[in-house]
């Protein structure tokens, strides 16, 4: 298995003028972050739209991504469902088709019975019978579900539950988490905002949606860390704060997207309900992006 650690940004998914997933630009995308030295990719993240598409576009994506990114690079795919049956099934047919690990969004639908027990069980279930290690994705902002650090602690004892993406940027749990999960368990903190107090605290990594469009500056920040150089690593990360903002808890997928076509990616527009960013935001979004030295 490939160690989990490194730079790991959740990609986007392109979409054409019909509104159809784009082979040519996601694979596009890909060849270019592939350059910076990324130590791999989160496909089909919240960054990648993942509940707006439908299972064959999902694994059309991961079918491309798959041909693009080298072997030697990690290839995370995101296939949670809400139902443990539908997680599983995709999560098979990831591994399928070469992914290195599954991330897994803790199921919420039935928000008041996504309890201990019930994710506990899930995770166990498909651990249990995935032929690829899996990961915990816990991201409370979107799916109003907070994993526990109790829970997780325990899940980390299955050789196949390998680590967990923490969007929650809650530090003290993430710290509990990190003393008490085993030393192979990968914590990964789900924000670029927050890698230099992540890193400082032993996570061992970053799923950055900046990472798309600042994917560079994000290996430096994790460079400079693990190079002793923490001073010039925490001044790159507070000119990253305001872009990460910007293209996660400001504008999200659109701003993300609004900010890859800026910067010469191919963002495009997200799909519906999602709408894209309007004239007068972009404007505010570049004004960020030169701030920070990006545009």
């Amino acid at each position: 298995m490939k160690e989990i650690r490194g730079v790991l940004p959740p990609i986007a998914t392109p979409f054409d003028a019909e509104g159809n997933v784009s082979t040519e630009h996601l694979a596009g995308n890909l060849m270019r972050l592939v350059e910076t030295g990324l130590h791999g990719f989160v496909v089909l993240g919240s960054n990648g739209e993942y509940p707006l598409l439908s299972k064959e576009e999902k694994l059309r994506v991961l079918e491309i991504a798959r041909q693009v990114i080298p072997q030697d690079r990690l290839l995370i795919a995101g296939t949670g469902a809400d139902s443990t049956r539908e997680t599983l099934d995709l999560t098979k047919r990831a591994a399928a088709i070469g992914a290195d690990a599954a991330l897994i969004v803790t199921p919420h639908y039935f928000r008041p019975q996504m309890n201990a027990t019930a994710l506990t069980h899930h995770y166990l279930t498909v651990a249990d019978a995935s032929p690829i290690p899996i990961m915990i994705y816990n991201v409370p902002a979107y799916t109003n579900v907070e994993i526990d650090a109790a829970t997780v602690v325990e899940l980390a004892q299955h050789e196949n539950i390998v680590g967990m993406k923490d969007s929650s940027a809650n530090f003290s749990k993430m710290g509990e988490v990190i003393r008490f999960t085993p030393p192979h368990f990968a914590t990964l903190v789900g924000t670029g905002g927050a890698m230099f107090p992540a890193l400082s605290i032993g996570a061992k990594g970053v799923v950055p949606a900046l990472g798309n469009i600042a994917p560079r500056e994000c290996m430096t920040i994790y460079n400079l860390f693990f190079e002793g150089k923490l001073e010039e690593a925490r001044n790159l990360q507070l000119r990253m704060i305001r872009p990460n903002a910007a293209v996660t808890a400001k504008w999200g997928v659109p701003g993300l997207k609004a900010a890859m076509d800026e910067l010469g990616y191919y963002g495009g527009m997200p799909r519906a309900p999602l709408q894209p960013l309007g004239e007068s935001d972009r404007e505010k979004l570049r004004a960020i992006l030169r701030e920070a030295e990006l545009l």
